[in-house]
């Protein structure tokens, strides 16, 4: 069982006014010195505990397959050098279509041993979208010299979409017909160009090309460095020490090709020696129950997920008591990011935690993006409540500027990305004049009159709006607001009413909430009947009623709402493949849909409060 050690260093945190209004924050502690490349972190461990499990997947009997850090070392080693020989290097990287597991752990780990961009890709790019146009796009923006994918019959149209662009394919099983089977990369034997090359990999070297979701235009392609990744991790092990006191083991889904998957969890594993479960389930009604299998077999020391996800498993801890047990036995820390956690959520988890474990176990939060690789602010010190993400990280300035009636917050520091992939008109326009990286997120103190209580995520800035009255209206914090009061049935949601009277609510339905207010409809009852169902209605309308009873006042009260049974699309940027809702997108692609939920008098699905 986990000890009861302390987890966190103390804040210290140095806060100096600006003259034209905000201030800037940096943390008092230095920044630990980083190595070169994660290559190093490898070499260590397979030198330290070459028989420790690194990576791990469920194989198609669902028995583990279990990678330990020698072999880890030794496959990355065969591949980079089976890249070298195929002439790839700085200017022609690695793509990577699939999901998360071994060959694509392994695959990325050559690559920048050789000192070779690899550039993941969503697999809903290949493999749910309908036109392939992000795809078609990122491939051509990247030109890549090798394209990955870890079965070529299923990614056999999104290949035919793409084409070759003169790259090599090469697949796990079922190579199309001239495509080389990825054994063949691991069986090549490490030579003296893959020791020179090694050499050469320094903490400017591109490691990794990470796309963003494209949601307010086409995936943008940000360059992660090595400096990048290293200072990260070592920044996280200064705020979370006992991360690197005993080997953490996770059971994560975080797709690799988004920053937090693929940069925050994996690098965490990889820099203090722990063991990565790969977690093939989703935070979706098909795919939550191998997430529940796996969280059954596997006691996690530290648990990282989106509020969606924390959602559906809450869920199951609640209904077994068993499953609730084994979860908690050696949890050290539970930590949410990419979106805001609704209250309701974390209170069923600080319940279950003291029903299981007698304890509190603290819940975290931290802030940051793809271009900050992704942690720039992080909590370490206990909170009672959802919101606060935390003091700037060792090394890292955030620097808060005045924005209308908000701060918008800044980053600089060693784990920023110097700029984005052939596009240097979108790296100027990123950055301010001193540096600062610009994100278009908003800040507040946790507590004005002490910096060190950390910041509060305070919307983005380009989400929020100004009803007809000139009020403004705060997106990030009204929309958690709503998924709390309007449960079950609403899983997420987009807020309405820019230069309106009031403001509107488009719902994403529950599919499993909908369901358990309508037990007697059938199992296999489509979506919109589910909605139309009176019961259901009558929840959000209830939900809706609590929630305005202590709004306060016109930019939270709720007037209207509407229950949606197409669900977001990714073809469209509505929705990132780890359940992130892109509001801006979801308000154009349904504009319709908006001008029924104002239209006067409202149609019948309008649901008024």
């Amino acid at each position: 069982m986990a000890s009861e050690r302390p987890l966190f260093a103390l804040p210290d945190i140095a806060a100096e006014p600006l003259a034209e209004g905000g201030m800037l924050l940096r943390s008092r502690v230095p920044l630990n010195p980083a190595p070169r490349s994660m290559g190093v972190w490898l070499a260590h461990w397979a030198e330290r505990a070459p028989e420790r499990c690194f990576l791990a997947e469920r194989s198609a009997d669902g028995a583990w397959r279990r990678l330990s850090y020698g072999e880890a070392f030794r496959s990355a080693r065969a591949i980079g050098t089976a890249l070298l020989q195929r002439g790839l290097g700085p200017e022609r990287p690695v793509a990577i279509l699939s999901e998360n597991g071994i060959d694509h752990g392994l695959l990325m780990l050559g690559a920048m041993e050789a000192g070779v961009p690899v550039a993941p890709i969503s697999p809903a790019y290949s493999l749910l979208s309908r036109d392939f146009a992000k795809l078609r796009y990122t491939v051509e923006l990247l030109r890549p010299a090798l394209i990955y994918v870890n079965d070529g019959a299923r990614f056999a149209a999104a290949l035919t979409a793409i084409g070759a662009h003169a790259a090599e394919i090469v697949a796990g099983v079922h190579p199309p017909p001239g495509a080389m089977d990825f054994a063949q990369l691991q069986a090549t034997k490490p030579s003296a160009a893959l020791d020179a090359a090694s050499r050469t990999v320094g903490p400017d070297t591109i490691a990794k090309i990470l796309f963003t979701s494209g949601s307010t235009g086409e995936p943008k392609g940000v360059i992660n460095t090595q400096r990048m990744l290293c200072s990260n991790q070592e920044a996280i092990a200064q705020l979370w020490p006992f991360v690197a006191e005993r080997p953490p083991i996770l059971v994560d889904w975080l797709p690799w090709n988004h920053t937090f998957g693929g940069n925050h969890n994996f690098n965490l594993i990889l820099r203090n020696g722990g063991t990565l479960y790969i977690d093939e389930g989703r935070p979706v009604p098909a795919l939550i129950e191998r997430t529940i299998a796996n969280l059954r077999a596997i006691s996690p020391t530290l648990y990282l997920n989106v509020p969606r996800g924390y959602a559906m498993v809450v869920d199951h801890l609640e209904r077994d008591p068993a499953l609730a047990a084994h979860f908690f036995r050696e949890l050290d820390l539970i930590m949410y990011a990419a979106a805001a956690l609704p209250q309701p959520i974390w209170e069923r988890f600080e319940r279950l935690s003291l029903q299981h474990r007698h304890v509190k176990i603290p819940m975290a939060s931290a802030w940051g993006a793809t271009e900050t690789a992704p942690m720039a602010t992080a909590v370490h010190y206990p909170i009672d409540g959802a919101g606060n993400v935390g003091n700037p990280a060792p090394g890292c300035e955030i620097k808060l500027v005045l924005s209308g009636d908000r701060l918008e917050a800044r980053v600089r520091g060693p784990q920023v990305t110097p700029g984005y992939w052939k596009r240097p008109e979108l790296t100027a326009a990123a950055f301010d004049e001193e540096g600062f990286y610009r994100p278009s997120d908003a800040m507040r103190l946790a507590d004005p009159a002490d910096p060190a209580r950390g910041l509060v995520f305070d919307g983005r800035i380009a989400e929020n709006f100004k009803l007809s009255t000139g009020t403004w209206v705060g997106v990030g914090e009204l929309r958690v607001a709503a998924i709390a009061a309007c449960g079950p049935a609403m899983e997420d949601g987009v807020i309405a009413g820019e230069n309106r009277d009031e403001i509107g609510l488009l719902i994403f339905p529950s599919l499993a909430g909908c369901r358990n207010l309508c037990p007697d409809l059938p199992l296999d009852a489509p979506l919109a009947r589910l909605i139309a169902d009176p019961r259901v209605r009558a929840s959000i309308a209830d939900g809706l009623r609590r929630h305005n009873a202590t709004a306060g006042g016109s930019a939270r009260h709720i007037a209207r709402a509407l229950l949606m049974a197409e669900p977001p699309s990714i073809d469209s940027s509505e929705i990132t493949d780890k359940g992130y809702l892109n509001q801006r997108a979801c308000l154009v692609r349904r504009a319709k849909l908006v001008e029924a939920l104002y239209r006067d008098p409202p149609p019948p699905e309008v649901i008024r409060a």
